[in-house]
């Protein structure tokens, strides 16, 4: 099927055993400065790069959120998290033993996150490490965080389950959307855990009663 200029590339990613080369056609559009619409362990996410402007811009106007908007970090593992939060030692057991998992965790950011990514006055942002193949795939060619928020449009409900339904939803908005089978409807258990005290601040599709 043709697609017109403006429409985002489709790809079709197997969920177990992601194919490289569709893997890399995808980190290169990140790395060049696109958005994408990606799946995860909870949901889909709408993702762009750490150093990209305009695709944040693209994530307040689809998603009409303002600036203090939290983004959250996609990362590869512990390693990666922590160059760009601060964990102390109280929250760091607390985070590693729910990760990789449906979480997402607000902490202080380190001076790695762009200004413009933080929240404005708490200079926190959210992490988190997702347990999906195809994400991981998307990180490990990557070799840095994808900068994401979930795909929850205005007035929806739930964040849509499938790829053709976001390019329906999307597809002259975005630049690429990765099929790879369906995925849930509920975000992540979004953990707060930059005040010193845990704080349940979202319930998803993580379980709370760990914390």
């Amino acid at each position: 099927m043709a697609r017109s200029s403006h429409s985002a590339r489709y790809l079709d990613i197997h969920p177990v055993d992601p194919q490289p080369r569709l893997v890399d056609q995808a980190v290169s559009v990140l790395q060049d400065g696109g958005l994408i619409a990606y799946p995860t362990d909870s949901c889909y996410a709408l993702g762009c790069t750490l150093d990209a402007h305009e695709p944040l811009e693209r994530i307040r106007r689809i998603r009409q959120v303002g600036k203090d908007h939290h983004f959250t970090l996609v990362c590869a593992d512990f390693a990666q998290l922590s160059q760009f939060v601060i964990v102390s030692n109280p929250t760091f057991r607390l985070v590693k033993n729910a990760t990789p998992g449906p979480y997402t965790f607000i902490l202080p950011a380190t001076k790695e996150v762009p200004r413009r990514m933080a929240h404005p006055k708490k200079h926190t942002v959210g992490v988190r490490i997702p347990d999906h193949r195809v994400t991981h795939a998307l990180l490990e060619a990557l070799g840095e965080p994808i900068v994401s928020s979930t795909l929850l449009l205005p007035g929806q409900e739930d964040p849509p389950a499938e790829g053709w339904v976001v390019q329906d939803l999307l597809g002259d908005q975005l630049d690429v959307i990765i099929d790879a089978g369906e995925v849930g409807i509920d975000p992540t258990t979004v953990v707060n855990l930059a005040g010193g005290e845990v704080e349940v601040a979202r319930v998803g599709a993580g379980d709370p009663d760990r914390f």
